[in-house]
């Protein structure tokens, strides 16, 4: 068990306070523990955020910048910044880093992510695309909560109306891949650390979840070209269950790549009689080396936990050291058109 500073009152706790530094406590604990949460950002040519095993897995090195934000013009609404680079060296291996800020009201964390990553080639033809991909990330995150949200001037001592408390753990990502030709898929254990750093202590909670992703790219590259893809995510801790049902169209103009894409998330809370689900429209435009994204995600239904105003992320990226493309392959090995 965790240990906290002893805090002196003038007066009684009141009983409203009590319960806010309880939700202190738990917010601490099982937000320190995790990394990045499951967004929609996959969809936005950013796998790698995801997924370990898409660590150099293109014919090209990936830089992308994330910026995403709830509930816009709210203060300290929950945002996601992020910034990530990944290449394939030589022939089998690849690499990628990334910095992330993740902000969730008083909580905030700043994390370094390294991936190695491990590319079979499975295929001996040279006009086929089969891969299989091993990967590992290791995070290394600085948690910061700000309690001063909960202190009351009137009843608590000076010193305690700003605590502040921060704590720096690790934990890791493991990744496997395997595509053939349009097709893809990802397997992806996240949290993979049973036992983490806490307040200075390790204590064994397991927080991994569990994620797997597929999809199919055909169509007339003239016309239209149709991505279908789902994903699931299973949390054993929480006993919920994430379902994403996502459709993208892409459209060849001159020297850009326009896509358009809707993903609908279904959630099944096994704690819980309600299920929640998001509704997330993206656009997206690849020009030559270059990829600009919007998503927008709103939740759907009556039943709302959170003020309205929906989920924002631009995804800005550029693609370098790009190589011969591969023929036959979906958009994520297919890097870019033209170059």
């Amino acid at each position: 068990m965790r240990k906290h500073k002893t805090i002196r009152f003038k007066t009684v706790i009141p009983m409203r306070l009590f319960f806010f530094y309880a939700f202190f406590c738990v917010a601490l604990k099982c937000f320190s523990q995790e990394t990045l949460p499951v967004n929609s950002d996959y969809l936005s040519n950013n796998v790698y955020m995801l997924h370990p095993a898409s660590a150099g897995i293109g014919n090209a090195g990936k830089i992308r910048a994330t910026s995403a934000t709830q509930w816009k013009g709210v203060a300290n609404a929950p945002g996601v910044k992020t910034l990530s680079f990944h290449n394939r060296y030589g022939s089998k291996m690849g690499l990628g880093f990334a910095i992330y800020n993740n902000e969730n009201g008083n909580n905030a964390q700043i994390g370094l992510q390294g991936t190695y990553a491990y590319h079979l080639n499975l295929s001996n033809r040279g006009n086929e695309f089969e891969q299989l991909s091993f990967a590992l990330s290791l995070n290394l995150v600085q948690n910061r909560f700000d309690t001063s949200i909960f202190s009351d001037i009137d009843l608590l001592d000076p010193i305690v109306a700003n605590v502040k408390a921060s704590d720096t753990y690790y934990n890791g990502d493991f990744g496997m891949a395997y595509h053939k030709n349009s097709f893809f898929s990802y397997l992806t254990i996240k949290n993979l650390f049973l036992t983490t750093k806490t307040a200075g202590q390790l204590e064994a909670l397991n927080l991994r979840k569990y994620l797997f992703n597929a999809g199919y790219f055909w169509g007339d590259e003239r016309f239209l070209q149709y991505e279908p893809s789902f994903l699931v995510v299973y949390d054993p801790y929480f006993e919920i269950t994430t379902l994403d049902v996502n459709m993208k169209i892409y459209k060849n103009i001159a020297k850009s790549k326009l896509w358009l894409a809707l993903s609908f998330r279904q959630s099944f809370d096994g704690q819980s009689s309600e299920n929640w689900n998001y509704l997330s429209p993206i656009v997206g435009v690849n020009y030559k080396n270059f990829v600009f994204a919007y998503s927008y995600k709103e939740q759907l239904g009556n039943l709302s936990f959170v003020p309205k105003g929906g989920y924002h992320q631009l995804t800005l990226g550029w693609d370098v050291f790009v190589k011969k493309s591969r023929l036959a392959a979906c958009p994520n090995i297919h890097t870019v058109l033209y170059y």
